[in-house]
């Protein structure tokens, strides 16, 4: 009879105190598992919306301004040396050792146009960038080319234009090629052209406003671009538009800390019932180790068997406890989730991690156990027949 045989027996005879091992191991690892993946999931939502956010740097020029306000009341302000950027500028973002994570770079330039008696902001854009800039327009129409205009929703009905009319600006005619959906934002109040359109119509050639950045925020330091772009264009003033998940993964950060002492605290009662059993169940075998010594079994025979029985034990509870932990997070998303369904990554490393946790629990509580049923004095151990 090998080794692994007596210790499988030993855990069928003794069913009661294998399931109160396996209770206390998989209700650890399900705890363990069912934080991490959770804490992974939000994560990476609020990475994801970050991501599709579209613009999250902002680069304007570098003036001097002081405004005129005072309890929310604006009284305008005073600009001292305004300039406007050149184009050719952005050329330099190519080169800040974070240029890779740059997904789309959109210089825009604004001017304010007369419109049959009224004054309309007109904002010059590069359309191609403007799908990852603006992922929340829906075009009516279709996208403007050379000589052609998109409209806000709500310049659109102020002015009382469609597809197909055409807006006279400095001097040019601009067919109107769609119009916005309601976007809820400033969008609504624009008219788009591209940016060359706009450069010839309000006289600014070669010369932006501002320009949008959109980084790949989940792989990338968007504190550390914003000081390589601030030292790649020295006249510019770059900002970062993080607000919207600032505080979200403040809250986050929190979590994590109170999450992982949680679990750190129902991993170590599983581990000290593993002990509590493992003693228990060894005192119980006094008389069986006897014999096992008696025949021959070496001390490191009975410590394997000991072993044996906390590693299979272990090894199910990471199992039950990875398979718990994911059920139970995937119940907390549904409930929590906000109109969306929020994506549970299933990670091999989570999956082996709880395996290994589990393994290395069980193990670590039974090495005393062990050690004590290896030490029995097998004389001893007999004259208790």
């Amino acid at each position: 009879m090998t080794l692994q045989w007596i210790a499988i027996r030993n855990l069928m005879r003794r069913r009661g105190k294998a399931a109160f091992i396996l209770a206390g191991l998989v209700i650890g690892i399900g705890t363990a598992v069912g934080i991490v993946s959770y804490v992974n999931a939000v994560t990476h939502d609020i990475l994801h919306k970050l991501e599709q956010y579209g613009a999250n740097i902002l680069i304007v020029p570098r003036t001097e301004n002081l405004a005129l306000s005072y309890g929310g009341l604006s009284l305008g302000g005073v600009s001292f040396e305004l300039e406007e950027l050149r184009e050719s500028e952005l050329a330099a973002l190519a080169s800040i050792p974070n240029a890779g994570n740059i997904a789309a770079l959109g210089p825009m330039v604004l001017g304010v146009a007369a419109v049959e008696g009224r004054r309309i902001l007109m904002a010059g854009v590069d359309f191609s960038a403007a799908g990852i800039l603006k992922p929340w327009w829906e075009v009516r129409g279709r996208i403007p080319a050379q000589d052609e205009v998109l409209l806000g929703a709500e310049a659109a009905r102020v002015l009382n234009l469609g597809i197909g009319d055409r807006l006279p600006v400095g001097g040019r005619s601009l067919a109107i090629a769609g119009v916005l959906a309601p976007t809820g934002s400033q969008d609504d109040h624009l008219a788009f052209t591209n940016l060359a359109d706009a450069q010839a119509a309000f006289d600014k050639p070669g010369r932006i406003s501002m320009a949008e950045v959109a980084a790949l925020c989940k792989d990338c330091p968007i504190e550390e671009m914003v000081l390589q772009i601030s030292a790649a264009l020295p006249r510019a003033k770059v900002m970062a538009i993080q607000q919207v998940v600032q505080s979200r993964m403040e809250m986050l950060a929190q979590f994590k800390k109170f999450a992982y002492g949680i679990s750190a605290v129902v991993l170590l009662i599983g581990s000290l019932v593993v002990l509590v059993t493992m003693m228990g169940s060894v005192r119980e075998r006094t008389d069986e180790i006897g014999i096992f010594r008696a025949i021959g079994f070496r001390r490191s025979h009975i410590m394997r068997i000991v072993f044996l029985e906390a590693g299979l034990l272990s090894l199910l509870a990471g199992v039950l406890g990875y398979g718990l932990g994911l059920a139970a997070v995937q119940v907390a998303l549904s409930a929590s989730a906000e109109g969306h369904a929020v994506h549970l990554p299933l990670s091999p490393e989570t999956a082996l991690g709880a395996l290994a946790l589990a393994l290395s629990l069980g193990l670590l509580a039974s090495a005393y156990p062990a050690a004590l049923a290896a030490r029995m004095d097998p004389n001893d151990a007999l004259r208790s027949l």
